[in-house]
């Protein structure tokens, strides 16, 4: 016999996560439609942008440049084996760029941004400050989520140019300066084997990246319930939701890319 009870365990949370996808995916396109309406708060996308990004900016700049340096020490003594140490810069800039750049300045943003951006609508949630909005004829879409999900949009990127650059810079030091790497062969071998096409498509993963974070976050936060309890799950969900999203992205978006 058929254990409904079983078949319940599984029936409830699969349609838990269909519904939270769906309601995702509306407020994303919604969040697009209202970004082309008048009127455009331009100084809400701004306040978001210096939040998002410049705010970010310490522990994106200590991630990348200590990511740099590790790689740099770990392919120096798999390289030596063969006689490659002259790869060390490539392999570091081709990580930086391709991957580890956008992925790790994705997650250390999800962790700072996109946790207060779920506990500040949750609590605009729970304190019925959202409701106040809807009263005095103010879209909550608009006001709340397109500015941060457009400054993610565009902060992101920008982040995660900074991340390649003090990655590789970490690199070098490192290899160059600390393992005494042949500096001519270290920049040599990046330049070519680096390409324009590996830094533009690792702009374009933190592009979708700042999009689901900021997505996710908004959405955790907007349908809050259950006061203050509800606003720390809110946050915890949407750290959790948004970082294996965002690696799970990764894999996608690298199959189809390269």
């Amino acid at each position: 016999m058929i254990n409904l009870f079983s078949l319940d365990r599984i029936y409830h949370p699969a349609t838990s996560v269909l519904r939270q996808l769906g309601g995702m995916a509306l407020m994303f396109f919604s969040s697009i439609f209202y970004a082309f309406r008048r009127p455009w708060k331009l100084n809400y996308i701004f306040k978001q942008m210096e939040f998002i990004g410049v705010k970010s900016l310490g522990v994106v700049l200590i991630t990348g440049t200590f990511t740099g340096m590790v790689l740099a020490i770990q392919t120096y003594y798999g390289f030596r084996k063969f006689g490659a140490e002259g790869l060390v810069g490539a392999t570091v800039a081709l990580s930086m760029t391709r991957e580890l750049g956008p992925v790790l300045t994705s997650l250390m943003v999800t962790g700072r941004a996109g946790s207060a951006i779920a506990a500040e609508l949750g609590t605009m949630r729970v304190t019925e400050q959202i409701d106040a909005l809807i009263v005095m004829a103010l879209n909550p879409i608009k006001y709340l989520v397109t500015p941060r999900v457009i400054a993610s949009f565009f902060m992101l990127p920008v982040l995660t140019i900074i991340s390649d650059f003090v990655g590789i810079v970490g690199g070098w030091l490192v290899g160059v300066k600390l393992l005494g790497i042949n500096e001519g062969a270290f920049i040599n071998k990046m330049i070519k084997y680096v390409d324009l096409e590996d830094i533009y498509d690792g702009l374009i993963k933190s592009a979708c990246f700042g999009i689901i974070l900021s997505v996710v976050a908004c959405y955790k936060g907007f349908y809050t319930a259950g006061g203050a309890e509800g606003v720390g799950r809110s946050t915890t969900e949407s750290v959790v939701i948004a970082s294996v999203s965002i690696l799970v992205a990764d894999y996608i978006l690298t199959s189809l890319m390269f």
